[in-house]
């Protein structure tokens, strides 16, 4: 079997430590198997994407020594695929389109239970207000849902095998946990012509990856993008979700973070040998330990 994984940053700001142990972290994997390392740029939220963060992500990435095969792919670039593949799950009358607002699902979610899940890997668990919708009522103001007790009852449930060092081995899905824990997840969210989850399948696939490598953050929404696989009649590839990298308080970085901005560093005359080390330090495992 071929080793294909890849690194997709977003271009909405700096990239951080945190992205620069991804990064090393799935090139050194695809270095050590002798298979490809490649690089997707996460664009399709074009309100917050900039060219200029685009071309300083390349930039950084360069500096820390990771080459990848052009042209890159580029969400926005896609649109119509992630347009096909949202038509094949609407023929299978699993999408609807939905008019709320967050205020409003958080009005309808009310008091919150004891026991019952009321955030899931999509956010806030959605109460089903307008799942009685049919796509032919839907306009540009609506996002599009998955109806996840047809989807889950449409085929037979897949399992996916976790090689990180967190949830190590195989996960079947399971039909009640995706509808209590997940709920209706959002395929299209409003003037952007996908989300996360619709997006990253289609895109993991066209690119033939067979080792998905991101943080463990993301270990959660892996059931949804292998339930969509199955949908859409996609291979799942094997996962590994690495930990995260955090500040001295425990907390995750984020882009907002920019003292542990990589171009903040490279000023300081820091090098990539030295991030290589800082990282792998801060993530308690080598920059470049294969998965388990």
């Amino acid at each position: 079997m071929s080793f294909v994984t890849r690194f997709a940053p977003s271009p909405t700001g700096p990239l951080h430590l945190g992205h620069a142990y991804s990064a090393l972290l799935a090139w050194d994997m695809a270095q050590a198997a002798g298979g490809t390392f490649l690089l997707r740029i996460e664009d399709i939220d074009q309100s917050r994407s900039r060219p200029e963060w685009e071309a300083q992500n390349y930039d950084d990435l360069h500096w820390l020594g990771l080459r990848w095969p052009t042209p890159v792919m580029r969400q926005s670039d896609r649109l119509p695929r992630y347009g096909a593949a949202l038509a094949r799950l609407s023929d299978l009358g699993l999408t609807y389109p939905c008019r709320c607002r967050r205020a409003d699902i958080e009005a309808a979610a009310g008091a919150p239970q004891e026991g019952v899940p009321q955030f899931g890997p999509d956010g806030r668990i959605y109460p089903g207000t307008c799942r009685t919708r049919s796509m032919g009522e839907a306009g540009p103001e609506d996002v599009i849902r998955l109806n996840m007790e047809k989807a889950t009852a449409a085929l037979p449930l897949r399992a996916f095998t976790e090689t990180g060092p967190m949830h190590p081995g195989s996960h079947r899905l399971d039909r009640a946990r995706l509808i209590e824990t997940v709920g209706d997840i959002v395929l299209v969210r409003r003037q952007m012509g996908s989300s996360y989850h619709l997006s990253v399948v289609v895109d993991d696939a066209d690119q033939g990856i067979t080792h998905v490598t991101r943080g463990a953050d993301l270990f959660a929404a892996t059931q949804i993008h292998v339930l969509l696989q199955a949908l859409l009649g996609l291979p799942t590839p094997l996962y590994h979700h690495h930990r995260l990298i955090r500040d001295a308080a425990g907390k995750r970085l984020a882009k907002r973070d920019d003292a542990r901005a990589l171009a903040r560093y490279r000023a300081e005359g820091v090098t990539p040998e030295m991030i290589r080390q800082m990282v792998g330090e801060m993530g308690h495992q080598p920059a470049g330990s294969p998965p388990a």
